[in-house]
């Protein structure tokens, strides 16, 4: 029978750090909290201290959805960690995690496409197992330690980003159950449009790249307002039509929270309501790769998400990279 894969647990795991928008009042001084209350819903987010990295995060979040789904680390097969905030330049976070939870029997990659990554690597793993019967578990995070990347004095990217992680099981089934389809985009155009510039080959570390703060998440240009709710829109619809199901099917719907407006707008141009979609930006800022595993972790645990749901995962990211997928529960 053919192989397919489907979530089998779903687990999310933050820092106990609480940085609320007060403390951005005063870093900053000036009220920033009525904007990112009133703008982006945003009330306090969580920050990894100073002896925690991604590694922990990943290490947090994979123990949680072990448990979740009844496995141990050594039933896995492959971990797909999805990060733009890794452990280190070379080696991946990927096999830091592996040897921290034992999975001894797991091989590992690490992927970065920016915020978009959880959704691609949910993709990629799912097609692993299709693939290839020596797949049957498949880890599969998105890590996010942006506050290690941030300039304290930036108002554009200080106050909105933040720490998380969240993961599911991917699990071999012959059921009529798992991936329906999914679709992949990059806007390359605007890949020096926001991102952390020094670090790799093209802009060394240096004094005079850390002067210009090119270590750091930056913001370069304004990106266009409509480009993610337009492109949202559009792919999510192309890919539940080719899955042969209709938009009107959907019965949740997770979105890169970096804005809430462009969720809502997304919303109305699929006709949805916002019940069909759930948010934890509110509470945790924006945790990139993390925001849409962390966000579905939490409405499976509220009972959100029943048996036979069609689910819907949009995620885009810095590149531009755009990457969407289709599930049944």
């Amino acid at each position: 029978m053919k192989r397919n894969a489907k979530i089998i647990a779903t687990g999310m795991y933050a820092p106990d750090k609480i940085v609320t928008n007060e403390f951005f009042n005063k870093l900053l001084d000036e009220d920033v909290s009525t904007w990112l209350e009133e703008n982006l819903t945003i009330k306090e987010r969580r920050w990894c201290n100073d002896n925690e990295s991604a590694a922990d995060l990943a290490e947090g979040v994979s123990l949680i959805v072990l448990k979740n789904a009844g496995l141990k680390s050594s039933d896995l097969d492959l971990i797909i960690l999805s990060t733009d905030t890794p452990e280190y330049i070379s080696p991946s976070t990927a096999s830091v995690l592996q040897s921290r939870i034992g999975a001894k029997n797991a091989g590992t990659f690490d992927i970065n496409s920016a915020c978009a990554g959880f959704v691609t690597a949910l993709d990629m793993g799912a097609k692993y197992i299709q693939s290839d019967e020596n797949y049957n578990n498949i880890l599969v995070l998105g890590v996010y330690a942006m506050s290690k990347f941030l300039n304290m004095e930036d108002k554009k990217t200080v106050t909105l980003f933040a720490d998380g992680a969240g993961a599911v099981i991917l699990q071999s089934t012959t059921e009529d159950v798992g991936w329906q389809g999914s679709q992949l985009h990059t806007e390359g155009q605007y890949a020096d449009w926001m991102g952390i510039y020094a670090g790799g080959t093209k802009t060394a570390i240096s004094d005079t790249s850390i002067a210009n703060h090119d270590h750091q998440l930056k913001f370069v240009k304004k990106f266009p307002k409509e480009i993610n709710p337009s492109t949202w829109t559009k792919m999510v619809t192309e890919t539940v039509i080719k899955t042969g199901f209709n938009v009107s099917d959907i019965d949740m719907i997770f979105l890169t929270q970096i804005n809430i407006n462009s969720i809502r707008e997304t919303m109305e141009n699929l006709g949805l309501s916002m019940d069909k979609t759930h948010t934890v930006m509110d509470r945790y800022g924006y945790t990139g790769s993390a925001c849409i595993p962390m966000a579905l972790a939490e409405a499976n645990a509220r009972g959100k998400i029943k048996s036979g749901d069609l689910i819907v995962f949009m995620g885009s990211g810095g590149g531009l990279a755009f990457a969407t997928a289709v599930f049944k529960w």
